[in-house]
């Protein structure tokens, strides 16, 4: 997990020129239709919080990927702290559970993440910034 955080980090320096200002937002937009936000929600001298979102038009909330992603500085990692609007996520879980997560969901979603930025740093989108 700690390598996946310090790769997720450094995938994210890449691509935000400036993390650490408030209600700053990243729109790109990859392939034809395929856009997405990046808005910094909270920032602080160790820490930055961000919202990952899909934005289509014509597809439904619930099939439009969201995260909440904390970046820690001083440690250089990133951590998807909330996945689709579930609320926190716990390290693991015991399975079968109320809300049916699988046992590493935590690692899964992180996981998504690396894929994620790989594949926004090789599609090298023009980005446009929000203030």
């Amino acid at each position: 997990m700690q390598a996946l955080g310090e790769l997720n980090y450094t995938h994210f320096m890449r691509i935000l020129p400036d993390c650490d200002t408030e209600n700053l937002a990243y729109e790109f937009q990859v392939g034809k239709g395929l856009c997405y936000a990046i808005t910094i929600m909270d920032s602080a001298r160790y820490t930055s919080t961000i919202c990952i979102e899909q934005r289509h038009d014509n597809a439904p909330a619930y099939l439009k990927p969201t995260m909440v992603v904390r970046l820690y500085h001083d440690a250089r990692m990133a951590e998807v702290i909330s996945s689709q609007n579930t609320g926190a996520l716990a390290p693991s879980y015991v399975y079968p559970n109320r809300n049916m997560r699988q046992r590493n969901e935590k690692q899964m979603v992180n996981m998504f993440l690396a894929e994620w930025l790989d594949f926004c740093l090789k599609q090298k989108p023009p980005v446009k910034t929000e203030a």
